[in-house]
């Protein structure tokens, strides 16, 4: 009876046990099913709609300052991380060479405006012997015409006729020389004034070059930025396009996001953009927007592009750059500098934009006007030249 009540009491225990298993199985195949859901209903609802990667970096405008001019570097007004305006200057060179090029050019030009003008004269005077020798030639006419009439009657001698006869022949070939000359020399200054003509154009232009050179003796900031990559030294003798320093202007910051060719599938221009810095951290958030995708994969930009036409080829995913703009108000509160590492999720939920830009630009994306203001001082200078050496002549004529 003993061992009766005992195998009664292992199989009940079996029996619980087997029990205990099948319901924590389910209760595994429970989680596992529940854990599924979840992960689908988030991929759903959340995760397909998102794209993040940690390969991104923030880029921007580096103006190198370059001469146009070889110079002596004599002063240099700004150093590396100092803040500089557009229109302040930054290095000058010695000015001397220049400047005497300038002074000879200005008197080149007042020389060319008063031969011009001498060009003007020749013309009235040439029309004034002109009307003379016209006057001298009807004189020279009518008096071979008497003595034509007389030559008739036999009251003067054949003689006397034929004198002349030469009178008004020669009379006739100094009209028709003067005629000639004052032709040639309408044909230098038909059509144009004192300052239109093309000899003082010419000596205007090169006023304009030297006046040019001058100024570009003194680099000035084309842009407003901090001061880096300063290598140029005092004394130092620079050769045109030497890169002596560079602008960087920090309010016009992107992000050049590297996003595998696997997750660009959904990703749209105009797209909103989540945006951490790794010198922030997450405390520190900025949002932004899809700007343009890459062209071309990274690798096929590469100085040695990859030749994958070899028999040990293995397929790597390529990375396509992204540009994110960044909210200018954030960027301003919290500035980013060139480089830093951001990390950015794209927002792929709107689908209404281009893969690619649709339309070309219909204005310069960056501009600056520090340089017109030189143009507009070497016009000044020349124009003032120009009245003061043609002071006496108020108006061409010809």
């Amino acid at each position: 009876m003993a061992t009766e009540a005992t195998n009664s009491n292992e199989q009940a225990q079996d029996a619980s046990n087997s029990r205990k298993r099948k319901t924590g199985l389910l209760v595994v195949l429970f989680l596992v099913i529940a854990g599924a859901l979840g992960v689908w209903a988030w991929y759903e609802f959340f995760g397909r709609w998102s794209e993040e990667t940690d390969d991104a970096y923030v880029n921007g405008n580096v103006v190198e300052i370059t001469p146009q001019v070889v110079g002596t570097v004599i002063s240099i007004g700004a150093d590396d991380g100092d803040l500089v305006h557009a229109g302040q200057t930054l290095i000058q060179f010695d000015p001397s060479d220049s400047h005497i090029g300038l002074l000879s050019a200005e008197a080149n030009l007042g020389k060319t405006v008063r031969q011009v003008r001498g060009m003007f004269s020749n013309v009235d005077a040439m029309k004034a012997q002109v009307r003379a020798q016209q006057a001298t030639l009807q004189k020279a006419r009518d008096n071979y015409n008497r003595r034509k009439t007389l030559a008739a009657t036999g009251a003067i001698s054949a003689e006397e006729l034929s004198h002349a006869r030469d009178d008004l022949a020669s009379a006739e070939s100094a009209l028709a020389n003067i005629k000639q000359q004052l032709s040639s020399s309408k044909a230098l200054i038909d059509d144009t004034t004192v300052a239109s003509h093309p000899d003082v154009m010419a000596a205007a232009a090169n006023l304009r070059q030297a006046y040019l050179n001058n100024a570009r003796s003194t680099l000035v900031a084309p842009v407003t930025g901090y001061v880096a990559k300063r290598t140029v030294q005092l004394g130092q003798r620079v050769q045109p396009g030497t890169a002596l320093m560079a602008v960087i202007p920090l309010d016009q910051l992107w992000i050049d996001a590297n996003f595998k060719e696997t997750q660009l599938s959904q990703m749209r221009i105009g797209q909103t953009v989540d945006i951490e810095s790794d010198i922030y951290g997450s405390d520190v958030k900025y949002s932004g927007s899809v700007d343009s995708l890459g062209a071309g994969t990274g690798s096929a930009f590469a100085l040695l592009p990859a030749q994958n036409a070899t028999g040990n080829w293995i397929k790597i995913v390529q990375r396509v750059p992204v540009r994110i703009h960044i909210n200018a108000e954030q960027l301003a509160e919290h500035p980013l500098r060139v480089g830093l590492s951001t990390k950015v999720t794209v927002n792929l939920r709107d689908q209404s934009g281009p893969m690619l830009a649709q339309q070309a630009p219909v204005e310069a994306s960056f501009t600056t006007n520090v340089y017109e203001r030189q143009m507009s001082e070497a016009d000044a200078l020349i124009a003032r030249l120009i009245e003061e050496n043609s002071a006496p002549l108020k108006s061409a004529k010809r």
